[in-house]
């Protein structure tokens, strides 16, 4: 094995070098959120209500990791924003409350993505072939580090 593949193959050098990288595009992925006016929480909020129809507050909590009670207040103000709407489960559990993006979310979310496809798109035509192709080949291994499937 030679010293390179060494250096690649220990997970705390990688670790180093792809920690900033990645939060670099982060960064610059989230200043496409400003033009439209939400914040990344809000855009991660919103994303997770979407993938999750009828999500109750305290599930959207734990999923997000923070407390129930500072969930609520992000979801009153994704409410009164019209972004959200609380829907009562008539089928089951009348009490239980469910948690729904509007048409006006769903038009947030598709700007949202536009952009940062656009802002990404515009970066990878920079590249060489050969480049593209490590990163489509490092696709599954990042979806991997999530727990997720590459989408």
């Amino acid at each position: 094995m030679s010293n390179e593949a060494t250096v690649i193959a220990d997970p705390v050098a990688l670790a180093n070098q792809l920690r900033p990288v990645l939060l670099k595009i982060n960064r610059e992925l989230r200043r496409e959120l400003h033009a439209i006016g939400a914040s990344a929480g809000q855009v991660s909020l919103l994303v997770t209500i979407r993938r999750n129809p009828g999500v109750g507050v305290s599930e959207l909590a734990e999923r997000e990791r923070m407390s129930a009670p500072g969930m609520s207040g992000h979801v009153e103000r994704l409410v009164k924003a019209g972004l959200v709407e609380r829907v009562r489960d008539d089928a089951g559990d009348r009490r239980r409350v469910g948690l729904h993006v509007t048409r006006d979310a769903e038009s947030i979310l598709k700007s949202v993505r536009s952009r940062r496809t656009a802002w990404l798109a515009a970066r990878l035509r920079e590249l060489e072939p050969a480049e593209l192709e490590a990163l489509q080949a490092a696709l599954e291994p990042l979806a991997k580090l999530l727990g997720e499937a590459a989408e």
